[in-house]
Order: structure tokens, then C-alpha cells, then sequence
């Protein structure tokens, strides 16, 4: 579970109830004909935006975003070149049981299967490098979902004031009804710039943050998969490596 989006989330959660509590009933705040225009239309308009399995496929990209922890292109930087010093010391064909520890990587496990099979390393990296682009693809479809959201929710917003402030004019000889109407619409005013700013846009920097360190993961495992199938130096490998990494996370493997 990544601590920083749950914490951030309920954090900022727990400081806008405690404010509700604090002036006054937090139940004044709640109000279902505002939650439906403002859940309901954002999810309508933006299902309508993109396709429906495109929908379903960033639900779990999101979830993966929350309750998976990110991966570090350091990590994976010192795992690839301990996998290709041992292949240059002991042989491609000594590290079968090694390849077979990394079911939990599977892009770096299905590579190095594709190297232990005697594919030749153009076609290992060109494999590895569609499925680099086709994650990107899927990584960028989320966040641009999750930013059309945080875009028309504070839209449905206005268009919850606007429905209240209709109400209200047109029933001013009932004074009963003021009350509701305007509860209307100030609170869908509220919920979407609460979803808007506290859920969606989070969420979207959040995965596109998760994305790129995910894709510099694979692009390390990438040239180390290319290295071990040439049998290069590990040391060309990890200078090679290093050009990709930022000045202050590279990596000293044989210093």
C-alpha cells in the first residue's frame, strides 16, 4: 500500500470534517440530490469522454497506483547488474533458477526467459520495448481519465448552483423551499471542488509519478536484458544505465 496517497487522502479528509464539526452539524453538509449531480454527472460525462472498457481498465490502474508500492529504478538497477555479473561468471545456462525467482518481475522474468530460450537480443529488445510503450499508453489513458474527472466535476458543480438558484427564484413565495435550494447550491459547488482537488487531481499526479518511475525501471531492465543476452561487460552495462538515472541516484555497483 503506498502510505503517501492514503495518508494524503485521509489526511485531507479528516481536516475538512473536522472543520464541519467545528462550525457546526457536519450533517448540514450533506445533502443526495447535490452527491447525485456531482457523483453521478462526473461519472456520466467522463464514461462518456472514453470507451467503457478504457473506464474499467484505468479502475485498476488507480487501484494499482494506491495499493502497490512503487518501484525503484535504484533497486532494480543493483538487480540487474547482480544478474549480469552472474551470467558472466557462471553462464547463461547456469541461471535458470535464478530467472525462475523472479516471477514477481515479470517483465524482467519474461525477458531473461526470452534470453535462456536463444532469442536473439534485437528481437528480446524489441519485444520488451512494445511492451515499455504499450504500459506507457495504458499509464497515460489513467491519468488522462482521472484529469477529465478533476476537469467536470467542478462543472457538474456549477451546474448544481445553477439547478438550486432555479429552484429558489422560482419558488421565492414559499420560503420553506429557500432553505433547501440554496443548500443545493452551495454544496454542489462544494463536492466538486472537493473531488476536483482533494480525489482526482492527487490521484492523476500520483499516477503519472508511479508511471514514470515504473517505465525507468524497465527501461534499466531493458538495457540490462540486451547486455545479458550480448554477454557485454556488466561494467558498459552499468555506465549505460547511469545515462538514464538522475546524477544523484546512480548507481556505484563495482566501486
Amino acid at each position: 500500500m503506498d502510505i503517501a496517497t492514503i495518508g494524503g487522502l485521509v489526511g485531507a479528509f479528516a481536516l475538512i470534517i473536522t472543520a464541519m464539526v467545528i462550525g457546526g452539524s457536519p450533517l448540514a453538509f450533506v445533502d443526495p440530490a447535490s452527491i447525485l449531480i456531482v457523483l453521478g454527472g462526473t461519472f456520466a460525462v467522463t464514461m462518456s469522454c472514453f470507451a467503457l472498457p478504457e473506464m474499467l481498465g484505468a479502475g485498476k490502474i488507480i487501484m494499482k497506483s494506491i495499493f502497490s508500492s512503487k518501484q525503484d529504478p535504484i533497486e532494480a538497477a543493483t538487480r540487474i547488474l547482480e544478474l549480469a555479473d552472474a551470467a558472466r561468471k557462471e553462464g547463461l545456462l547456469n541461471m535458470q533458477s535464478t530467472v525462475d525467482e523472479l516471477e514477481e518481475e515479470p517483465f524482467l522474468h519474461k525477458g531473461l526467459l526470452m534470453v535462456l530460450d536463444g532469442t536473439p537480443g534485437e528481437e528480446v529488445e524489441k519485444v520488451l520495448r512494445q511492451d515499455i510503450q504499450a504500459t506507457a499508453a495504458r499509464h497515460m489513458k489513467g491519468a488522462s481519465i482521472l484529469r477529465k474527472a478533476a476537469e467536470v466535476s467542478p462543472a457538474m458543480g456549477l451546474i448544481g448552483t445553477l439547478v438550486g438558484l432555479v429552484q429558489m427564484l422560482g419558488n421565492l413565495d414559499d420560503p420553506s423551499t429557500i432553505g433547501p435550494s440554496m443548500a443545493i447550491a452551495l454544496l454542489t459547488t462544494f463536492y466538486g471542488a472537493v473531488l476536483a482537488n482533494v480525489v482526482f487531481s492527487p490521484l492523476a499526479s500520483k499516477l503519472e509519478r508511479n508511471s514514470s518511475e515504473e517505465l525507468m525501471t524497465r527501461s534499466i531492465y531493458l538495457l540490462g536484458t540486451g547486455s545479458i543476452s550480448r554477454q557485454e561487460n556488466p561494467r558498459r552495462l552499468e555506465t549505460q544505465i547511469n545515462t538514464i538515472l538522475p546524477p544523484a541516484r546512480r548507481v556505484q555497483f563495482f566501486d
